[in-house]
């Protein structure tokens, strides 16, 4: 006769698991990235405002010459330090966006490559606005000091021309929401944001595409607000799924 004893040695034995406790797993349902994204989009939509608003190198008088655009920003030396912080603010929330979108995508996803082409187009996106506000300091100190002698109006206009433009350049972020449509047709989000981000997403994508690439910035800031209130408001059943 012989006689079996069986042992259980885990890995961790100061650790308790107790029936119908939440694991890690579970408690990753919670919807803070959703609000970062949500921050993100309002920001890049203030990040078109404020860069709208130094607008010098775009004006009549300016039309064909550079002499005097240095002078004429110093005025907008506020709104120059308001349009770093919110950029730069908003690529970092962004990015928590896009890690938790990448991880609600990922259930449910398969091998399908859509959750890693969404998060790569939102990194993406946050990486050409933090480059879009990199110049800033360079100019806006010197303006807010009363210094602009010491910048040349070619400088001066090089700069307006990059704020008025490379910061609107969010054609990845349309890419994203193409990848979210993808991820619907697996019914892995609900399919009226995959529709979202078709229309939407793929609308930033062609003119990102075409030579008016700037014109993504306010489309796809819009689409990523419509986005993360839906994944905010709109999707109780993933998150009863997984309460």
């Amino acid at each position: 006769m012989s006689t079996h004893v069986a042992t259980s040695n885990p890995v961790r034995s100061d650790v308790r698991t107790v029936a119908g406790e939440p694991t890690a797993t579970t408690r990753s349902s919670s919807r803070l990235w959703a609000l970062a994204g949500l921050g993100a989009g309002v920001l890049g939509a203030a990040t078109i405002v404020t860069s709208s608003m130094v607008d010098v190198v775009y004006r009549e008088e300016f039309k064909g010459t550079t002499d005097g655009i240095s002078k004429a920003l110093e005025d907008k030396a506020g709104v120059m330090f308001a349009f770093h912080s919110v950029t730069t603010l908003g690529a970092i929330l962004m990015v928590v966006f896009a890690a938790g979108l990448f991880r609600r995508l990922r259930r449910g996803a398969g091998d399908s490559i859509a959750p890693t082409v969404a998060f790569s187009g939102l990194l993406g996106t946050a990486v050409v606005s933090v480059l879009g506000a990199g110049l800033d300091t360079e100019f806006m100190m010197a303006y807010a000091t009363g210094d602009n002698d010491t910048v040349p109006d070619s400088s001066a206009a090089i700069y307006n021309n990059w704020i008025g433009t490379i910061p609107w350049v969010w054609v990845l972020a349309g890419l994203a929401g193409v990848a979210i449509y993808a991820t619907s047709r697996l019914a892995v989000v609900p399919r009226w944001i995959g529709r979202v981000g078709l229309i939407m997403g793929g609308l930033a994508m062609l003119l990102g595409i075409s030579p008016l690439e700037y014109m993504a910035g306010p489309i796809a800031a819009l689409w990523l607000i419509v986005t993360s209130i839906g994944f905010l408001a709109g999707d109780r059943a993933h998150r009863s799924a997984h309460a």
